[in-house]
Parts: C-alpha cells; structure tokens; sequence
C-alpha cells in the first residue's frame, strides 16, 4: 500500500450528498479530494443512452422538487455552472375512474379548478391547504433539511404554525395519509393526489407520518413543481462537479474506498482498492450506513452504542425500474387526455388499492397490482428524444430480496434474477396497458433494472434500497440512522462525518445530509482551533 496523498478532506462518494458537501468545504478553502467508485460521478444522479442511442433516460432519480426547494441545493447556485431547469406542462397527473384524471398544476387556481369541476367544494378545500402552506411550508421545510434539533428553522416554524391552526395543523400533518385525504376532501382526486405524493416514501399509507409527507411532497409539486435537468440527470451532477472543481477540488472515479483508517479513536485517512492511502484528518461518507458502519470501518474502531444501533438499522424497500423508449405519446385513455399532459403520472385505481399494494410490500408480498410511478421524460425536456417519441419510465417497490414471502400475482420468486425481473416487468406494462390502450405496441425498446442491477450500478442502493434506510417514523429525525447519532453527521468517531441517505433528513435529491456533514466538520474543525489558541 502506497501512501503520501494528503487532503484536508476527504468525500467517499460523488452523489449529490457527497459532491454538496464537497462544495462546501471547497468554498472554505479546504483541499478536498472526491473518490467514486463508478466510472461516472451522480450516484444516484445519472443519465445513459444504453437503451437507445436516440433517447436519454435517468438512471435511477429524475424529478427534483427537493432540488429547488432545499437551500443546500439552492445556494451552491449551479444554473451559473450549466444547470438549466425544464418543467412539463402539468407537474402530476393521476388517471382514475372512467377516463377522469386528477392534476397538479403550478398555478393553484388550476388545479383547484380541475379538482372543484370533479367533486364541488374540493377546489377551495385545496386553496386552504395551500393557504395553510404560505404560513408553514418554507420554515418546515429549512427546519426538516437542517441539523437536528431545527432551533433557527424551529423558532421561524413556530408562528407560521400558530397563524395556521396550531394544533390543528400539527394534528394534520400526523394523521395517516389515508384517512388525512378523506378529512380534507369529498372527491377521489384530491385524495388520490395526497396519498400517491405520499407513496414516494415507504410509509404504509394508514401509517402516521404518511400524511405529513403527503402534504409535504404535493405542495412542493404545486409550489415550485417537479422539474427536472435539460438534457438529463447528470446535467444536475454536471453542474455540481463543475463548481467543485471550479474551485480547485479533485475528482478521481473509478476508485472505490475499501476501508477508512481510524487511530485512537478519529480518523486519518481512507484506503482504496488498487492499495493508494490517501490521509486527511476529515472524512464525510455518502456511503449507506450498513456498508459504512462494521464495512468501511471496522465495528472495534466505532463506539458501542453504534454498533447496538446498526443491529436493528432498517432498509427501505427494493425497487424495480422499467424504462421505455416509445415511438410515440402514451396513449393515455380518456376523452380527452389533459389538454396541459403531466410529467409524473400515477398509476392506481384507487386510494384502497394504494393503500393494499403499499401493505402487502411491507409484509413481504410482491403486488399483483403494482403501485407505480411514472415518468414522461421527454413531455418534461423535449431534448430527452426525437420528437414524436417518449423517453417512459416507471418504477414500483417490492420486497428486498431474500424477505420475499410470497407473490399475490403468483409468478416470482421475489430473488429478482432475470426471469422474476421480465415477469413482473410484464406485470407493469399490463397495467400501463389498461390506462392506456396500444401502449405495447409502441415500445420500441425496454430495460428492467431490479435491485440487483440497481445496487450494481450504486452500492448505497442496497438490494434496491432507494432512500438509505425505512422513512418511517422509527427510523427518522433523532432516530437516523442510529439513536446514538442522535440526527447528527457526526459519527462519534472524530472527523468521521455521515452524509448519504441514510443520514438525517432521509432519501431525496436535497442534499442537505451532505451540507450538514460539511457544516459539522467546518464547527468541529473551527472549535479545535479555538481551543488550541486558549491552551497556553
């Protein structure tokens, strides 16, 4: 093993966790180094054209309202590094009953307008939700996105809860989505709207915390929409790479990090694959905590209460991702399809069958009628493919593999090898058959990426695991990953800073894990200065 590289810091990871915490301590003046273990930077945040040379499709995340709505994202100000945002013409759409459809639309005048023509009254219950995010909405978000505990983000929240309804909205946010929907309107499209926002997390939508992140994510869609990178995902990362190494940061991919080096109880440094040792006191791991704690570094180099922690650590739900290139519009059944077509597209007949899919994922069952969402990329960017055509997507959550009990549809395994992948896959595209006749007869080609291919191509996507970690109540806030970190990125290890998903706030393209690991080390570092000067 070879030795001598020595950096300030050191980011395990070119994700948009690791790269934001890259960013910020570069604009510190810190000698930052990256290591990737793939050959291209994004983790998580990536595009190809290895399903067909004439279309883009996004790897694994596409839409990023989080990315818009996050100040960690926000003030790295990356549309001054070739970051251009698109938006579809409508932000959602979920098809229901006999050709009806229910859709979010950037101006809430629209969509309560659409909603009121569907069941009277529900477009004013919608203008008083969104009139009850105007007061909350900004400080909730800073204060799920900063360090915990919120205590700046907290005290802004505090009055805008007290305008709103006090206990009133609190009690909103906490009840399950399910029930929340029924609470809050007489018709199914706006409950199909909240539960399907919902949905994007692995809450069982009777469970608390389901409706808070319902609201949460479909008020984001209403307010700043579901947008989404000219030319692809890796245009975000792009853009992020670029205002790193703008300042002088170094990327290496193609270099994975097989241990971190740790000496009386902090660290010193990482070592790789190919036997290079890079030192720095500093280390911030976008790394799934399960591949970090007891993998990365050793359990005797952690603190006991850690390691206690890791024992029960839960996993999100697998996934399983089928891409399309389609050699028109989805022919979308109804009469007639939304005049302002949807970029995401929600896929479910109902808030129940939801409701039951969602449940049967968590007690081990794949569905036989798959919740899935959608993605109509190039109705979103017109550069995602020839024009004409749609670069499609859609993906659903099914259990990890190996905690697979049994299949509802009676066709896999659940080991998600090859065949279960092209069965189920066949599954989907039946369901997309149903809301939109001839669908099939339009693909011109198709690609099904399960959780092993997924976790192939991203090793924190643990058996295609897509949020770090459960997002469920248990598993969130001062609980992430462990009780022991207590919501912080540092690790009780020094110099060992947390910044993938599986950190405090959780899954999404926010990347606030990775500026608040950055933010911690900045402290840290600037506190031991401190203390020297004093020590005489």
């Amino acid at each position: 093993m070879t030795s001598g590289h020595r950096h300030d810091a050191i980011v395990i990871g070119a994700g948009p966790n690791g790269l934001v915490a890259a960013n910020l301590l570069a604009d510190a003046g810190w000698d930052v180094l990256v290591l990737e273990a793939q050959s291209t930077p994004g983790g998580a945040v990536r595009s190809d054209r290895e399903l067909h040379p004439d279309f883009v499709h996004d790897t694994f995340s596409a839409f990023y309202p989080l990315a818009v709505a996050s100040r960690a994202m926000t003030s790295l100000q990356l549309e001054q590094h070739g970051l251009v945002w698109e938006h579809a013409p409508a932000v959602l759409g979920h098809p229901f009953g006999d050709g009806q459809w229910a859709l979010l639309h950037r101006d809430r005048e629209l969509t309560a307008s659409g909603l009121d023509a569907l069941h009277a009254g529900d477009g004013e219950a919608w203008l008083d939700l969104c009139r009850t995010w105007d007061r909350i909405g900004e400080p909730l978000v800073d204060a799920l996105t900063s360090p915990f505990p919120p205590v700046r983000a907290g005290a802004r929240l505090l009055p805008g809860l007290a305008r709103s309804g006090g206990l009133d909205t609190v009690r909103m946010m906490a009840t399950p989505v399910a029930s929340l929907g029924r609470e809050l309107f007489g018709g199914p499209a706006a409950r199909l709207l909240l539960a399907g926002n919902a949905g994007h997390a692995d809450f069982p939508l009777s469970s608390p915390g389901s409706g808070g992140f319902g609201v949460l994510m479909t008020m984001l869609g209403q307010t700043v929409g579901f947008p989404v990178p000219q030319g692809g995902a890796q245009a975000l990362t792009d853009a992020l790479v670029a205002r790193f190494t703008s300042l002088g940061g170094r990327l290496e991919t193609g270099t994975p990090v097989t241990r971190v080096v740790v000496r009386g109880g902090a660290v010193t440094g990482v070592a790789t694959r190919d036997g290079e040792r890079y030192d720095a006191p500093v280390v911030v791991a976008d790394v799934v905590a399960p591949r970090l704690f007891g993998g990365l570094v050793r359990k005797e180099d952690l603190p006991a209460r850690v390691v206690r922690g890791m024992r029960d650590f839960e996993l999100d739900p697998g996934t399983v991702k089928v891409d399309w290139a389609l050699t028109g519009a989805v022919p979308w059944a109804g009469a007639p399809a939304p005049a302002a077509a949807p970029g995401t597209v929600h896929v479910a007949d109902s808030v129940d069958e939801m409701t039951q899919t969602l449940a049967q994922v968590a007690s081990g069952v794949v569905p036989d009628r798959p919740f899935m969402l959608t993605g109509q990329m190039t109705t979103s960017d017109a550069s995602r493919s020839p024009a004409g055509t749609e670069s499609f997507w859609a993906y659903t959550h099914v259990p990890q593999p190996g905690a697979t009990r049994s299949d509802a549809g009676g066709e896999v395994s659940g080991r998600w090898g090859h065949d279960d992948l092209e069965r189920f896959a066949d599954r989907m595209q039946a369901r997309l058959e149903t809301r939109a006749p001839g669908f099939g007869a339009l693909v011109a080609a198709r690609r099904v990426l399960g959780p092993h291919e997924l976790e192939a191509r991203n090793a924190n996507l643990i058996g295609g695991a897509v949020n770090g970690g459960t997002s469920q109540l248990h598993q969130e806030l001062v609980f992430r990953p462990v009780p022991a970190m207590r919501g912080r990125a540092a690790t009780g290890v020094a110099g060992l800073y947390l910044s993938s998903a599986s950190a405090h706030p959780g899954g999404g393209v926010h990347g606030a894990a990775g500026a608040n690991a950055a933010r911690a080390a900045l402290w840290h570092h600037r506190t031991r200065l401190a203390r020297r000067r004093r020590t005489p």
